[in-house]
């Protein structure tokens, strides 16, 4: 159904030119299932961005080999296609749910409006039946009161049901090839597997070819026939699932293989000199988007060199709980100490010192990140901001920050966001939150974009 032959995409910047894919084959069938993986920045989204040539219009990208979708047994090289041509083919025969949730939906409409509006232009069903198939679809995908998710607008919903809505959007079309870049990275791993399990149906039941690219091998090992290993744009290792994760031959594919877990130290909350005041304590807050109550009565204390951990499944209140903590959405009851001391609610009325204590790292680095700025401003901002650096002090920080995240601050310092991969994006966004030298720091699924061994 698909093959790919050669495909090399190079990007010019001002570091110098960069090839994030290196004639990459791919060859695709019907009812099977690729799995790319590899970690990030190894060049698997933008393969997948290739096929449909959404790369372009980018005057410093360059793009040679060939895409070649077959139509019984005659071939279309979808590179040579004009965007009226491919235009018909996006979202209906070939259909991608994209990593980054939150920007692949327009902010203005709302999730239903966006699902009926692929059944409109590419004219799938009668106007009279297009909200009923939109309400089954995103029944498909396992979201709660369908109704209100129909009337919601994306930013009243939660990083895991944007991504439903968006499978459920990539569904509408009843394509025949589905490529799927990281699609389960915001959703708790309960919805995961009911979305994975999702994925696998429509790929048996309706013959579908897909594509799944993660940097999360038990996803991959769960959804793939067959698995494809990147690194660095180049292709590793190529085999059937049960071989590959048995008996792997590269060494870089028997790494991946080996990282499991992260084996964790037990320790005893640290001596304070008596002090047992907590750093941060939340204090019965209730808080709500609106109408719609979304917290009720939490309270916790965080204590120096402890962390705690929130838990729960898509939609059940984490990120707004870390809202209310930084001041971003104001609890409408209840109280958040820091060292012992009301904090207004409000981050407007907080403080500088207050502001650059408490630090939060965002779940979606595609929309926390100013795709204008470059990546030595974006960390550098801080530390200029909070501790007043400047110069070579700034150039310096900003170099050790680059280091500690594991990405060569000579490739990185003049690049903008666009140019960096899912998991480098929030690698960006760690290095900003410890840029200020804050005292107590929110994670908010920090690692959902970043492959394993990173």
């Amino acid at each position: 159904m698909l093959d790919i032959q050669d495909l090399s995409v190079r990007f010019r910047t001002k570091a110098g030119e960069i090839d994030a894919v290196n004639k990459a084959n791919i060859k695709l069938y019907a009812g099977d299932c690729l799995g790319v993986a590899g970690e990030s920045g190894s060049g698997k989204s933008v393969t997948s961005l290739s096929i449909l040539n959404l790369i372009f219009p980018n005057p410093n990208a360059l793009i040679t080999g060939k895409v070649l979708r077959y139509h019984d047994g005659h071939p279309v090289d979808l590179l040579q296609l004009d965007e009226k041509a491919l235009s018909k083919i996006r979202g209906n025969d070939i259909s991608m749910v994209f990593q980054e949730p939150m920007s692949s939906l327009n902010p203005v409409k709302r999730c239903g409006s966006q699902i009926e509006e692929v059944l409109e232009i590419h004219n799938i069903v009668p106007k009279a039946k297009r909200k009923d198939r939109v309400l089954e679809l995103i029944q498909s995908v396992e979201l709660p009161d369908v109704e209100r998710i129909y009337r919601s607008y994306p930013h009243e919903l939660s990083g895991g049901q944007l991504q439903r809505v968006n499978i459920a959007m990539a569904l509408a079309g009843d394509p025949k090839i589905l490529i799927c870049d990281e699609p389960t990275t915001a959703l708790d791993v309960t919805t995961q597997i009911e979305v994975l399990a999702a994925i696998r149906d429509i790929v048996d039941q309706f013959n579908t070819a897909a594509i799944y690219i993660t940097h999360d091998l038990a996803v991959v090992a769960q959804m793939a026939d067959v698995i494809k290993v990147l690194l660095k744009g180049e292709e590793v290792e190529q085999a059937d699932t049960a071989t590959m994760l048995e008996s792997p031959k590269d060494d870089y594919t028997k790494s991946l293989w080996a990282v499991r877990s992260f084996q964790r130290k037990e320790k005893s909350r640290p001596a304070s000199g008596g002090d047992t005041t907590p750093v941060v304590s939340v204090d019965h807050i209730d808080a709500a988007y609106g109408d719609i109550p979304v917290l009720h009565d939490v309270s916790f204390d965080i204590h120096a060199g402890m962390t705690v951990a929130v838990v729960g499944e898509s939609g059940s209140g984490k990120s707004t709980t870390a809202r209310c903590i930084t001041g971003l959405l104001p609890p409408t009851k209840g109280s958040i100490r820091f060292n012992g001391e009301a904090l207004p609610a409000s981050y407007k009325q907080r403080s500088k010192e207050q502001l650059r204590q408490a630090q939060m790292i965002y779940q979606m680095a595609d929309t926390a990140l100013n795709p204008r700025i470059k990546i030595s401003d974006i960390i550098g901002r801080p530390a200029q901001f909070y501790s007043g650096l400047k110069g070579t002090a700034l150039k310096n920080r900003v170099d050790e920050l680059l280091d500690l995240i594991e990405l060569e601050p000579s490739k990185y310092y003049h690049r903008y966001p666009p140019e960096l991969s899912g998991g480098q994006k929030q690698r960006i966004g760690i290095a900003r939150a410890l840029a200020a030298e804050p005292r107590f720091i929110i994670c908010d699924e920090v690692t959902s974009a970043l492959d394993q061994l990173v």
